[in-house]
């Protein structure tokens, strides 16, 4: 959200963005000494509190919990004013393995949608278990556009409803950087109204899409990850494949099943810098069934709703989902607090299973970086993103957008 609305907080509400617990086998040298860079709360404390000394973000805290209200205006959302929060902590009591990370959200905006979610990923028993959890509820006055690559705004299809989703994984790791394991997936929408019926109907009335739809079914995941610091990997491979079936006898309306492969790439440009060519491939392949409409993929659909900057979330949907997009990362000052982004992708939204790859759509941008957390190598990031027939607006994280 505004810049001005997360650095007046984080010094407002005693800093509470702090340094998050670092690995004491983090491979990446120049994050672990942050002896001479800069952050927000640096320059905060040094701008407002005199009497606080560097030597006291010296040393990590076993659990830091971060709130920070937010205000401001992206284009998936309009304006917004909503509440963010970050969790971490280990599980060790050494801090010497991985970091978990809890994040949660709630916010209302210009489009009346109304959303609150928290995503954890939490390591234990020596990292030999992951749990990954993904919980949402979203009241979400959208809209759609049909399927396919070749929507146009002027098809444009207002709807509302309300949304539940329930994920839950368990990874066991059975070689180094390998885990292997499954989770139950849950997706519910109700109360689904078209807000504009013409005589044809709306797209997903078209699609045979009802009051409500319900998905539920189990996952299996392989996952492959090499990466030291998730929030912001400076090096390292992320693989992950995850197959999903939904079964009736488990409540699902429909039986349908679907294969998503995500992969990131991190190439470390020189060992002089913390310059970075990120490189982020995200499938979604129906395999079998047909889904509920809301329920197919679609921009932003992946879990931290990333994909497809310079577009509005839900611009484009369709039966499959392919998706690059590359990202160089430099710096801009020689402290570390300030950064850029050049980035570019491209996405094909096919109609049907076996439809050709020839409608690609593409967008491109770039971005500020203002370190938040030197310790943690966490970014605020604002971007601005172009894509085809007019589609350009601004994008905000905390933490890198893949």
């Amino acid at each position: 959200m505004s810049i001005a609305a997360v650095f007046s907080t984080l010094y407002a509400a005693g800093s509470p963005v702090r340094h998050f617990p670092i690995k004491k086998d983090y491979a990446d040298t120049a994050v672990l000494d942050s002896s001479h860079q800069k952050d927000m709360i640096d320059v905060l404390q040094k701008l407002f509190d005199k009497s606080t000394t560097p030597q006291t973000r010296k040393h990590a805290k076993p659990i830091n919990i971060s709130v920070i209200p937010t205000v401001g205006y992206t284009l998936s959302t309009g304006f917004a004013i909503g509440l963010s929060s970050v969790t971490t902590f280990h599980t060790q009591a050494d801090h010497a393995l991985n970091t978990s990370v809890v994040n949660a959200q709630a916010f209302y905006d210009s489009h009346n949608q109304e959303t609150f979610f928290t995503q954890a990923n939490i390591w234990a028993a020596h990292d030999q278990l992951k749990f990954v959890t993904d919980l949402r509820w979203v009241k979400y006055p959208d809209v759609t556009y049909g399927l396919g690559s070749l929507t146009t705004i002027n098809r444009a299809d207002p709807i509302d409803y309300d949304y539940l989703r329930f994920y839950q994984t368990v990874l066991k790791k059975v070689l180094p950087n390998f885990y292997a394991g499954m989770g139950y997936n849950l997706d519910y929408h109700y109360d689904i109204v078209d807000l504009n019926p013409t005589s044809g109907g709306s797209a997903f009335k078209r699609y045979g899409e009802s009051s409500s739809s319900r998905s539920s079914g189990l996952n299996y995941d392989l996952l492959f990850d090499s990466r030291q610091n998730p929030v912001n990997s400076l090096q390292g491979l992320y693989a992950n494949a995850v197959y999903r079936y939904n079964y009736k006898f488990l409540g699902s309306d429909v039986a349908w099943s679907s294969l998503v492969v995500d992969v990131r790439k991190y190439i470390r440009l020189s060992s002089h810098s913390n310059n970075i060519l990120a490189i982020w491939s995200y499938n979604w392949i129906t395999l079998s069934g047909r889904q509920p409409y809301l329920d197919l993929p679609s921009v932003g659909a992946d879990m931290y709703n990333n994909t497809g900057r310079g577009y509005a979330i839900d611009r484009y949907r369709g039966k499959n989902m392919i998706y690059l997009e590359s990202e160089y990362r430099f710096g801009l000052t020689k402290n570390g607090l300030l950064g850029g982004v050049i980035f570019a992708n491209a996405g094909n939204y096919s109609r049907t299973v076996n439809a050709n790859l020839q409608d690609i759509i593409p967008a491109a941008g770039t971005g500020l970086r203002v370190k938040i957390n030197k310790h943690s190598n966490t970014n605020l990031c604002i971007d601005y993103g172009v894509g085809v027939n007019s589609s350009r607006g601004f994008f905000v994280n905390l933490g890198e957008v893949f």
